[in-house]
């Protein structure tokens, strides 16, 4: 009789587990972010990191670690300077790490977790699944998971296949939309002790990420806001520093309409990042600041821009990593002006209501 021998399990690395050089890599990838893409500073951070943790081994030092970078591509030194530089593949791989890292927690956990009144109808398929509804076509429904839906639900002695069986392939819309993603980079963005920024950038690059790949006739455009505002590439995310800025909203929205006033798609939005309300206006050359409280001459700027967005049809989505009252008192009038949405959001949920915002708009500007 044949049977099964059993034998202690040992990992190989090669094979299935992880390399030493790939975990140290997540490190590096981490850190990069932190230190907006100074290889010098992460290499010190990880350096100590390994005096203090031993994240590397006798086989396998630091020094190969450092090697490896650049024989792979990551890093290089072949500028004037003989410094360390990031290379392109740095630049996409810290990108994917961050749509993994978000993107990933947002896979449906059970049925219906991401319903959405317009889903469903629309003529692109992806890999998610819904339960059927009235309308659903014959090629639409996903055979395999019905079926073990109803060995699940009616036992596999008297199989019967029932409509609430079913599950049907989603697909999405082919409409296109352009999104201008604000970030605040004013200096309260890394006060208190707290690291706004990171978080930010994360999500910046996961949903740069996102539309680059998966929807890739939509356009993105990201500008970041202090004291003035900048419209700043893709590439450019991982390396985003915080400044001693205060907040120009009005600036931010400005350059965000003149963006979407070019693209000549129909869907337009705006995504806004900030932790602090509007504390800034240009006139001229000179700066307008108030730091204590709402400024009534800048609040009624940017009020202004709010409803101006309203008029010309884009809706501002404001994401809150703060609870500072004047804040709230802020935003709750703005989103009122705008028609728009705004998210309270701690640093460790702002990527899931970016994401599940952009999803559920693509499909909500499909139908208005």
């Amino acid at each position: 009789m044949l049977g099964y021998r059993f034998t202690e399990y040992t990992p190989d690395q090669q094979a299935g587990g992880q390399s030493t050089f790939d975990q140290l890599l997540k490190i590096f990838m981490e850190l990069m972010v932190i230190t907006s893409g100074d290889v010098s500073e992460t290499l010190q951070w990880m350096t100590s990191l390994d005096n203090q943790y031993g994240i590397t081994n006798s086989d396998y030092g630091m020094g190969d670690f450092i090697q490896d970078l650049k024989d792979k591509g990551y890093i290089t030194d072949e500028n004037p300077q003989g410094a360390f530089e990031v290379t392109a593949k740095t630049e996409r791989s810290i990108r994917k790490s961050a749509l993994e890292e978000i993107f990933g927690k947002l896979k449906k956990t059970a049925k219906g977790d991401h319903k959405t009144h317009h889903s469903g109808f629309g003529d692109e398929p992806n890999t998610d699944r819904r339960d059927y509804q009235f309308g659903d076509t014959l090629e639409q429904i996903a055979m395999t998971d019905s079926i073990r839906n109803a060995q699940i639900n009616h036992g596999i002695s008297n199989f019967t296949l029932t409509e609430d069986d079913l599950e049907v392939n989603d697909t999405e819309y082919k409409t296109q939309t352009s999104t201008v993603l604000m970030i605040d980079i004013s200096h309260s963005m890394i006060l208190y002790g707290e690291d706004r920024i990171t978080p930010a950038k994360k999500v910046a690059m996961a949903l740069a990420e996102l539309i680059t790949t998966k929807y890739k006739k939509d356009t993105l455009d990201i500008i970041v806001f202090g004291n003035d505002a900048w419209q700043i590439q893709i590439k450019d995310l991982p390396f985003l520093k915080v400044g001693p800025y205060h907040t120009n909203t009005v600036a931010g929205l400005e350059l965000a309409m003149d963006i979407l006033r070019r693209r000549k798609t129909k869907n337009k939005q705006i995504f806004m990042i900030t932790d602090g309300k509007p504390t800034c206006l240009k006139q001229g050359i000179k700066y307008y600041k108030n730091s204590f409280g709402l400024d009534s001459k800048i609040l009624n700027k940017t009020l202004n821009l709010g409803a101006q967005c309203r008029r010309i049809g884009i809706p501002v989505t404001t994401f809150m990593i703060a609870s500072d009252p004047y804040l709230k008192q802020f935003v709750k009038k703005f989103t009122e002006v705008n028609n728009g949405n705004a998210y309270y959001s701690s640093l460790k949920g702002l990527g899931h209501l970016i994401f599940e915002d952009y999803r559920r708009n693509r499909r909500k500007f499909y139908k208005n």
